[in-house]
């Protein structure tokens, strides 16, 4: 069909892609060469994206500042902020936007077409005509705040403080600096997201001389997927496109010149003065083209993803392994293979070493790539990383990420350089290819290892080494910058500043108009479902177990959730359970080691997980709290997934000390290195410790108190192995109990039916032990009349450059109901005061409100905040104002709309089962959910004022948890007469 014509598109291919099972076409749009991907299928919740070659020149940020300032008002949407009024009054799957190194990305999702069109319609407008002023590239880009004449003069903005945050995290310099050794000569050697140090160079006039060069149909690439109507995306697409003649944008992003030798490079990280911090370091290596030129272009690609399984997708994979066991480090360190650029790159490493060990690493690095190229690769190794990449292909599970939306991302790493955008989606012929050179003995990955690794001269090695004194002599350079800037300005460039934030402070505070706001297309109430969706549930038993089935279209696979009750076990060993789950899948069992274990996993089954699983059981105060094994495989692969999970339940092996002191180092630096990056998950738990035993249990697991276990622990296993031994095999004897089970099965009938002898064969397996203990513990029996260990108002001081600052209050304890208005009222204030006073005004990255219904508690948080008390101050505000809320009955319709889009919240299969077991556990029934989506639905005004008189009302027993910049940490602990904790 080749040739044929709509809406000024000219159609260049098309195929079926079974793959995806879609009917693919490719068009491009004859006047202004902008390109069209449309991917039509019965896939309900439909995505539509629009993406540009945004290679920046230099580091200011200034493709990330767009991204967020486009999103801020347009032609046909001239408000403050369309982006968020979509956030309260849509239904959709997934709004935001992403900068990439070389790109920026526009996607939109809904499962409802009217909101679809509609999401479409702001998103194109909003690039394309968007409302660039002066105001919005201050507010969300960076600017100069001053309290005074004299000063002192400081730096807000939104980008500014979200970049604070990431050069914040060593994990995330570690990745940018990475990166810049293997491109020093592209636009990949630079920082598109930002680096806070040079995005206060960027101009005003560089901002738009930016999107004037790169926001045009000619450098536009659009894509569809989705059951919606194909010629109308065309025609929406094409109603904008047509008002633009073509360009050249002169977007194209260079190749990186070979090095002639491998570099070596040097940074620092901040550590704070207590810390105890090593070195990460890394070995990188440049790749071919993510789609070189050729036929084979797929199969390079699906090699090279292989290859990185093979060597450190597993715990048992030959380079992971080696590095672990080297005891030079804590834990890996690298991105592993990058393939979402022109040109892929390879790095890994360790982190937690000994700054004078970095030629160790790399030695130990190299010794198990030679030792693959000359004595070839293991072969379970080699079907593992088969077997794992093709069952990722083939599920398609994207978790709460839209399937169509990872599609368009793993598209463009090809088509965005001008290939055919195919070739990253149709997997088949590659994969029985490479299946074919393999059994015919081929050494497919040890040519590999030799061409792109051993005799690769394009090879860095970077160190990054903590420095203790970096964060105050950033502090201080900053400080001298600005006093010199201070000095420059005198006193009537001063009084600018303080006019201009001011003004800029105004206009933020100021409302749209009515009319303005009007101009937003959006859902009606009317237009909502009044019945919620049923996820199906049969509720089985065999031998005393549970067993909880649902019949959904799982694409010919079955997932497993097994869950054994952790009140069955002493109270004591809850700080053990992450450490036992890893322990049953990492250490092997009493038939095989944990490399054969781990290697017939990944070979055999989609992959098996441990995790837990804490919540309070409804109108009781008491926890649900579970131990998980996860588990999938296709319908026949099943028995070996039930062979597997009947091994590692019945004959675990904890003997190796040095096997279990890696998970513990492994789950230390991990706990340590996700302070920065997720610290406000950080301070949400450590507020939600102090109101259930639910969240207490669930702090001791992952949080602040699980760090300080594990830091403990690291010691104990060698000066006491016999005792944490012991605590392993007893919590096992404890919790592995047929009478505690609950087995949770997610797939289609078939698969449903077939599967059943072999979990009953499980569960039978599993001791029954009639005497399992079933009464309340005595820890829970008396929670809320001792202490959690959690004082009421705490700071928790790393060294970061921003705030994580969190709030909450047991609004239960005063008598609060749950009502369904009480998630309208959340949402308005999460999507609407705290957005302005926190983000807009404020300039942090963000903000949120966390309501547990089942519990009546309220818990606030905000995210890469420059403030502190001033942010808890906003919280206090914020009640009040709900209290006294005043509000049209559109922006009241918004707020019902955006509370009915959470619950509705789109979910691929197994997140459907998962969901309905959490709320079987929780005595979520369907009945008391549809009167909580009634209560919503018929949310008054008033509804909500009573809710925040209630808030108010907690506010006087508050706790506070905060975390984040050391100096305001300590400022506000002496402020508030409590003491500081140091976590680095």
């Amino acid at each position: 069909m080749s040739g044929v014509h709509a809406h000024g598109f000219a159609l260049i291919q098309e195929r079926e892609l079974p793959e995806i099972r879609s009917r693919v076409r490719l068009y491009r749009h004859e006047r202004t060469g902008a390109r069209y991907l449309s991917l039509t299928n019965d896939d309900e919740n439909k995505v539509f994206g629009v993406s540009f070659r945004t290679p920046p020149s230099d580091s200011t940020g200034v493709a990330h500042i767009l991204e967020h300032s486009v999103l801020c008002g347009s032609r046909k949407y001239p408000i403050k902020e369309p982006f968020v009024e979509l956030l309260k009054g849509s239904m959709k799957t997934f709004l935001n936007a992403f900068t990439f190194p070389d790109k920026t990305c526009y996607p939109v999702a809904s499962t409802n077409l009217r909101d679809f069109y509609n999401l479409m319609d702001v998103y194109l407008d909003a690039v394309f005509f968007p409302r660039l002023t002066e105001a919005i590239f201050k507010q969300e880009g960076w600017h100069y705040e001053a309290e005074s004449f004299d000063g002192p003069l400081s730096y807000k903005g939104v980008v500014y403080n979200e970049m604070r945050g990431a050069y914040s995290s060593p994990d995330s310099l570690l990745h940018e600096y990475t990166q810049r050794s293997v491109f020093p000569d592209t636009t990949y050697g630079l920082d598109s997201g930002g680096d806070p140090r040079v995005i206060p160079q960027l101009t005003f006039e560089q901002f738009m001389d930016f999107h004037r060069t790169y926001y045009h149909p000619s450098n536009a690439w659009f894509y569809a997927y989705g059951d919606d109507p194909e010629e109308e995306r065309l025609a929406r697409a094409a109603e904008y496109i047509d008002e633009f003649e073509a360009i050249e944008p002169g977007s194209d992003v260079p190749l990186q010149p070979k090095f002639g030798e491998p570099r070596e490079i040097t940074e620092y990280y901040a550590a704070g003065q207590d810390s105890e911090s090593k070195a990460m370091v890394t070995v990188n290596w440049l790749l071919p083209e993510t789609f070189p030129e050729g036929e084979k272009a797929g199969e390079v690609n699906l090699l090279f993803n292989m290859l990185e399984h093979l060597l450190i997708g597993l715990p048992a994979s030959p380079l992971r392994k080696a590095l672990i066991e080297s005891g030079l480090g804590d834990d890996l360190a690298g991105v592993g293979l990058e393939a979402d650029l022109r040109q892929m790159y390879f790095s890994t490493g360790l982190k937690g070493v000994d700054p004078d060990e970095a030629e160790e690493v790399q030695a130990v690095i190299e010794g198990v790539l030679r030792d693959i190229a000359e004595n070839g690769a293991p072969k379970n190794a080699v079907e593992a990383a088969f077997n794992s990449v093709e069952f990722e292909l083939r599920e398609q599970n994207t978790g709460s990420f839209p399937r169509g939306l990872y599609i368009m991302v793993r598209t463009l790493s090809g088509w965005l350089y001008d290939k055919d955008p195919v070739e990253a989606i149709a997997f088949e012929d590659d994969l029985a290819s490479l299946r074919k050179r393999l059994d015919a003995g081929e050494p497919v990955f040890e040519n590999v290892i030799r061409t792109h690794f051993l005799d690769n001269t394009h090879r860095t090695r970077v160190t990054l080494l903590p420095d203790k004194s970096l964060a105050e002599k950033r502090l201080g350079e900053e400080a001298a910058e600005l006093q010199a800037v201070q000095e420059r300005l005198g006193r009537e460039g001063m009084e600018r500043v303080i006019e201009e934030a001011e003004e800029l402070e105004r206009l933020q505070a100021a409302p749209d108009s009515p009319e303005a706001l009007a101009t937003i297309p959006r859902l009606q109430l009317k237009d909502l479902d009044k019945e919620n969706r049923i996820i199906p549930m049969e509720e089985k038993s065999h031998a005393g177990a549970t067993i909880l089935e649902h019949e959904l279209d799982a694409r010919g696979i079955v997932y497993l959730d097994l869950a054994f009750d952790l009140l069955a076990m002493p109270d004591e060993y809850v700080p053990f359970v992450t450490l036992f789950g890893r322990a049953l899948l990492e250490m092997g069992t009493q038939r095989r080691d944990f490399v054969d274990l781990g290697m017939q996993i990944a070979s055999r089954t989609g992959g098996i997980d441990a995790g837990s699983f804490t919540a309070t059981i409804r109108d009781t105060g008491r926890p649900s709290a579970q131990f998980l094994l996860r588990g999938k495989a296709t319908e026949d692969k099943a028995g070996d997934l039930a062979d597997i999970l009947r091994e590692v339940l019945t004959e675990p092996n904890f003997s190796d000390r040095k096997r279990f002191k890696q998970i513990v180092l492994e789950e230390k630096a991990r706990l340590e290195h996700r302070l920065v990056p997720a610290g406000h998950m950080v301070v949400a738990n450590r507020l939600m410790a102090r109101f259930s035993p639910a969240g207490l249990m669930d702090e001791r697991m992952s949080g602040v108190s699980q760090l300080f276990f594990l830091r403990e622990l690291s010691k104990k296993v060698d000066t006491n192995w016999d005792e944490v031994h012991a605590c392993l095999e007893a919590m096992h004897d404890s919790l592995i109990r047929r009478k505690t089970a609950l087995a949770n099965v997610t797939a289609e009938a078939g698969g449903l039916a077939a599967f059943e002898p072999l979990l009953k064969e499980i569960l039978d397996a599993v001791v029954e032990d009639c005497d399992v203990e079933t009464t309340v513990p005595e820890w829970l029996r008396q929670f809320g009349e001792t202490e959690t260990g959690i004082p009421d108002t705490e700071g928790l001081a790393i060294p970061a450059q921003v705030n994580y600052v969190g709030k909450a209050m047991d609004l239960a304890a005063l008598g609060y109901k749950y009502h369904g208005s009480a998630n309208v009222a959340s949402k308005y204030l999460r999507n609407g005061f705290l957005w302005d006073r926190i983000r807009v005004q404020g300039g942090a990255y963000g903000a949120f409100t966390m309501l547990d219904r089942m519990r009546g508690v309220l818990a606030f948080c905000s995210y890469r905040d420059p403030n502190l008390e001033r942010t808890l101050e906003v919280y206090d505000e914020s009640a009040r104002h709900l209290a006294g809320l005043e509000m049209s009955e559109d922006a009241r319709s918004k707020a019902i709309i955006g509370a009915i889009s959470d619950i509705d919240a789109y979910m691929l299969p197994d997140a459907k089962g998962y969901a309905s077991m959490a709320r079987y556990l929780t005595g979520d029934t369907d009945e008391l959910r549809q009167q909580m989506r009634e209560e919503i639905l018929n949310t008054t005004v008033e509804d909500m004022r009573r809710f925040g008189e209630v808030v108010v009302q907690g506010l006087s027993q508050a706790k506070i948890s905060v975390l984040g910049d050391r100096n305001a940490i300590e400022s506000f602990c002496v402020e508030q007469g409590v003491g500081t904790t140091k976590l680095l």
